[in-house]
């Protein structure tokens, strides 16, 4: 540790077996996951519907793929696609491309047409593996860019079925349980097949020359909520050392085994739920999908000894019905981002597991998570942790985005890191606006305490005011979740009676449980002072996510408003 690194508040704070700065090999991720492959050929490299495949196999799937893609003419400055759940597919597609020199382009497969087209057009994709499920979407997309006079965008497209990599009988089971949408069977007629690119003659590996602080390895694209989606653009050398930071907080070693039901196509699940095993050569168990009974069987029979979540999902294990039937005490640690963490759902989650539990904070413009609560020492209960090694963040002020603020005082998160991105793909100007003076800007709102701990109060676009007065929806929200009925809640700004903003709280309730909103109000104004409290609440059956589970505001915003002009 330097002296710079020991004069940072959080270095006090570090478990003593993390070091404040890392070394990171020289190599892109694929490197790494060749020498996984040639270190422990046997062990299992990922679980998928309780078939295991070992390193060497999923080597020799890669090393085909990589051939076949090779033959396509795909290698350096082409983009290739990923429409594809959590599944083998995914991690064989992935390493390939990357293993050709190509750029991985990760995408929602929820995405409707209009939205694929941006982002297949905006990232100039030349390729693309999908699920065939998404077929009827993928081949209406690929008309329109002929019609449009743009035949190497989805020059190449191959479909697969989650059932290629099923057991038996699952295999057989699997196309009575999802059926494909009408007309899907004839554009699948005669297309190209995933099967066929890892049954390609493997040739003869010469890696590709990238630069690993400048080749751009994956474009990955923000979710849009409000606007156009933007293209991140990942270094070679991000995707190295984000993972890195993970598995040297918590000490991964090729015994650990962690759960993958994080989308992978997301730089969270991407980063801490792919790369990381397949860095440490320890194994995943892939999900294609979170449903909380998957879940908890999962846990209970392949026994993983790390996960990754969020909230939502923590919230869904703690309130099954039937959790004291499955054994979750082979997890030894738990992390948890992408949004807030109420106290309470930590608190009985590590009560009704036994499982460490921490809450962490990143953004996709660093690849992922920025910082932790400790693994051993304090976990400082609503605080997002301290930064990863390698890794300062500050607290400034929202006026000039220059002055450092006190502990205490709330600002505006930036930091400093080497896994930040190279930018955005053909933004300049924001570009510009989010990376100042060698800091990227978060737009995320919190105070750093005298420990270096840092607290997230809430977004910046997030923020209510209401009589002159500050309004964080975040702690709204960890005290609706103290209220024994409450499952879920999302709280925003919406205009009042005199264009002033008020405090809206949408909740949805535990199964079996009653309220009502004036009982949540004034369950509320014993916590809360007068200001803080919600004017408006709305019980709903269910409240807006992401893909990943995050609970999304504009949706509600938008409703909001709708209500409001009736």
């Amino acid at each position: 540790m330097d002296s710079t690194n020991a004069e940072l508040p959080w270095s006090r704070s570090y478990d003593r077996e993390v070091p404040m700065t890392l070394s990171y090999p020289e190599q892109p991720v694929f490197e790494l996951f060749l020498r996984s492959a040639r270190d422990n050929p046997d062990r299992t490299a990922l679980l998928f519907f309780g078939t295991a495949m070992s390193y060497s196999r999923l080597k020799r799937h890669v090393e085909s793929m990589v051939s076949a893609l090779a033959d396509l003419g795909i290698g350096r400055g082409c983009r290739v696609a990923l429409l594809l759940p959590n599944s083998p597919q995914y991690v064989i597609s992935y390493y390939s491309i990357m293993m050709t020199g190509a750029t991985v382009v990760p995408m929602n497969p929820l995405n409707t047409e209009t939205e694929l087209m941006y982002i297949l057009r905006d990232g100039g994709v030349r390729a693309v593996v999908a699920l065939d499920l998404f077929a009827d979407r993928v081949e209406s997309v690929r008309r329109k860019f002929r019609e449009a006079g743009e035949p190497h965008l989805l020059e190449h497209v191959y479909y697969t079925s989650l059932r290629e990599f099923m057991p038996f009988p699952l295999k057989q089971l699997y196309p009575l349980s999802q059926k494909l949408p009408p007309g899907t069977k004839e554009h699948l007629s005669g297309s190209r097949r995933f099967i066929d690119l890892i049954r390609h003659s493997p040739r003869p590996y010469k890696p590709p020359e990238v630069d690993i602080y400048k080749d751009e390895a994956v474009l990955i694209y923000t979710g849009g909520t409000t606007g156009r989606p933007k293209g991140v653009m990942l270094s070679h050398r991000a995707l190295v050392v984000n993972p890195s930071h993970g598995g040297a907080w918590v000490q991964v070693t090729p015994e650990d085994r962690l759960l993958t039901v994080l989308p992978v196509f997301h730089g969270f699940g991407m980063s801490v739920c792919m790369n990381l095993p397949v860095i440490y050569g320890a194994s995943m168990v892939l999900l294609p999908r979170f449903n909380v009974r998957e879940v908890l069987r999962a846990i209970h029979r392949y026994r993983p000894t790390l996960f990754a979540g969020v909230p939502t999902m923590y919230i869904g294990l703690i309130n099954h019905p039937e959790l004291s039937r499955y054994d979750l005490s082979s997890l030894r640690g738990c992390f948890a981002g992408a949004s807030a963490l109420a106290p309470e759902v930590k608190r009985r989650f590590e009560e009704l597991t036994g499982g460490r539990l921490m809450e962490g904070y990143g953004l996709t413009e660093a690849v992922t998570a920025k910082c932790c609560n400790p693994f051993r020492g304090a976990n400082k209960t609503g605080s997002i942790g301290v930064p990863f090694p390698d890794t300062v963040m500050r607290v400034v002020d929202l006026e000039t985005g220059e002055t450092e603020m006190p502990p205490g005082e709330i600002g505006e998160f930036v930091l400093q890191s080497p896994d930040m991105m190279l930018g955005y793909y053909n933004r300049p100007e924001e570009n510009a606006s989010a990376v100042r003076n060698g800091w990227l800007h978060t737009g995320d709102l919190g105070y750093m305490d005298e420990d270096g701990y840092f607290f997230m109060v809430d977004r910046l676009k997030d923020l209510i005011i209401t009589g002159g007065f500050n309004v964080y929806p975040r702690e709204v929200e960890d005290v609706l979740h103290q209220h024994p009925a409450v499952r879920e809640t999302s709280v925003i700004g919406v205009r009042g009676e005199f264009q002033d903003e008020v405090v809206k709280a949408f909740v949805t309730l535990k199964d079996g449980c009653a309220a009502d909103p004036g009982e949540i109000i004034r369950f509320c104004r014993q916590h809360l002072v007068p200001y803080k409290v919600p004017r408006q609440v709305e019980i709903c059956p269910d409240l807006p996510k992401s893909i990943i589970g995050k609970i999304l505001k504009q949706p509600l915003r938008e409703q909001s408003d709708k209500t409001a002009a009736l």
